[in-house]
């Protein structure tokens, strides 16, 4: 399971997730604040199964010092 989210996106994520997440505590008491957790998760993992279906990487940089996993062609 290689990552296919960019270090930046998975910021995003975690950090729209978490606000999401929040109403839980301050918003409407209902439980679509679960759907927060999708996306805090998947920044915290670095890997998306939707974008893995659909062959998207936003994380292919062609090096390994960010942490995508990929290697540079030889």
């Amino acid at each position: 399971m290689n990552k296919n989210i960019h270090p930046v996106e998975r910021v995003i994520r975690v950090v729209v997730g978490a606000i999401v997440a929040s109403l839980a505590f301050w918003g409407p008491q209902n439980m679509w604040f679960l759907l927060g957790l999708i996306p805090a998760a998947t920044g915290l993992i670095g890997w998306c199964p939707p974008y893995a279906l659909l062959g998207i990487n936003t994380a292919g940089c062609g090096c390994q010092s960010c942490g995508c996993g990929t290697k540079k062609p030889e």
